[in-house]
């Protein structure tokens, strides 16, 4: 499971981040509403912690967008705002649940896991097609024809992101922030490790699809046939 924290205080974010991930989840971190909003576009998690009072955009307007962009990811306010009609307000946008700082994260981690557990919470999340493949994000699993293939938690994160951004240059540092997270120390090395997995992935199902090196720059998804 991948959390996404839009939290701009650093000490907290990083804590939660801490703390999630001894409870075995992946999680990205951001520090401002446009910036979490791009991360939410990706709709590469499963689960979204969002402060309210954000720089550049504010939280109220960054839920508002995604749910007129009918994105169904769940998501929980974690806010100091904790007025009745600040409750009111961020369930009324379509919040799925809201919790006041200060907190006990034991209690954040029992409201995540109760939204988890929910059917809907995979409403919306229908495969990621381009060319002649089909991605399916729950069983990480890649098709072509008649032909199938399991992907690492990695690669399917990786391979969700070209999918996502089709016939486009991808940098290098957008691709290791997006995958293995803004601040990871990682070396591109490993970069350059998963995308000649992923092509070998492709090349097992005998897709026409191609991860084309755009040298000095990044990568591209492209489709061989067309």
């Amino acid at each position: 499971m991948r959390i996404l924290i839009i939290e701009d205080d650093k000490s907290l974010a990083e804590t939660l981040r801490f703390q999630l991930e001894r409870n075995d989840f992946e999680t990205d971190v951001c520090h401002d509403g446009e910036e979490g909003l791009h991360y939410i576009e990706q709709q590469s998690h499963d689960l979204i912690l969002l402060d309210r009072m954000l720089p550049l955009l504010d939280g109220i307007s960054v839920l508002r967008i995604t749910r007129e962009k009918n994105i169904s990811t769940p998501i929980i306010f974690v806010t100091a705002l904790g007025a009745l009609n600040d409750k009111i307000t961020g369930l009324d946008c379509g919040a799925d649940d809201y919790l006041v700082k200060p907190f006990d994260f034991e209690e954040l981690l029992a409201r995540i896991r109760c939204i988890l557990r929910r059917p809907s919470k995979w409403e919306g999340r229908k495969p990621l097609e381009f060319g002649d493949l089909s991605y399916d994000m729950e069983q990480k699993k890649l098709y072509c024809g008649n032909l199938d293939c399991s992907l690492s938690a990695r690669e399917g994160n990786l391979l969700e992101l070209f999918l996502r951004n089709p016939n486009q240059t991808l940098p290098r540092t957008l691709i290791l922030s997006k995958v293995w997270g803004a601040d990871a120390e990682v070396e591109e090395g490993n970069l350059d490790n998963y995308i000649y997995f992923l092509r070998r992935r492709l090349k097992s199902v005998k897709s026409s699809a191609n991860l084309k090196t755009i040298r000095g720059i990044g990568y591209q998804l492209e489709d061989c046939h067309v």
